[in-house]
């Protein structure tokens, strides 16, 4: 009990979230407002989450990474996404946790959201239904994409998009210090009961 309370204690983590805007009007979001907090607890692990910006057709542009997207969705088209994990330079190694929400799951081809974070190595944590774990440990001042891209089924119409108007991929990180948990399943267990539940997060990242 002794250990498992120091390593709680040493833990740090770290929550940011992605937040994709889907927009299925003709109308763009024009002026928005960014607002970034990160209050880190005790320890020398430290994660960032951002994206690559993207342009009015959703693909990506030159430009600083960001925290949000707006997309404007047809049916058949592919948008690129790429959610980022960077493990700081001066981190030490951490075991990595994301929470995707995706709310357009359902319209999206084969290449879903999902089965790129399979295959980029991310595997859903036993007893939740949008946790993954990162397949290995995480190490300083290395990235980790959780996946790239979104595409919208061809044969979805127009009323079928209009009911996703407003949807959001929403993606949050979290990240716990290796030492003291052989496996990431181990790490999540002594996570904070905050991170399992729409609660307040010690780190967050929000756009308005």
């Amino acid at each position: 009990m002794k250990t498992r309370t120091k390593a709680l204690i040493l833990a740090m983590c770290a929550v940011l979230l992605v937040t994709a805007t889907v927009m299925v009007t003709v109308a763009f979001l024009t002026s928005q407002t960014d607002v970034v907090k990160n209050t880190f607890t005790v320890g020398n692990v430290k994660i960032t989450l951002d994206e690559a910006p993207v342009d009015a057709d959703g693909k990506e542009v030159d430009g600083k990474r960001v925290i949000e997207n707006n997309y404007h969705l047809f049916p058949g088209k592919t948008y690129d996404k790429d959610p980022t994990i960077h493990v700081d330079a001066k981190s030490e190694n951490c075991w990595l946790f994301v929470k995707v929400v995706d709310e357009i799951a359902d319209i999206q081809d084969d290449t879903t959201v999902s089965a790129q974070m399979t295959a980029n190595g991310w595997t859903l944590v036993d007893g939740e239904t949008n946790v993954y774990a990162y397949k290995e440990e995480a190490v300083a001042d290395k990235d980790y994409v959780i996946f790239e891209s979104f595409k919208i089924k061809g044969d979805v119409d127009n009323t079928a998009l209009a009911e996703y108007d407003g949807k959001t991929v929403k993606v949050e990180a979290y990240a716990v210090q290796a030492e003291g948990f052989t496996t990431a399943a181990a790490a999540w267990e002594a996570a904070p009961n905050s991170w399992k539940m729409d609660a307040p997060v010690t780190s967050e990242a929000q756009t308005n």
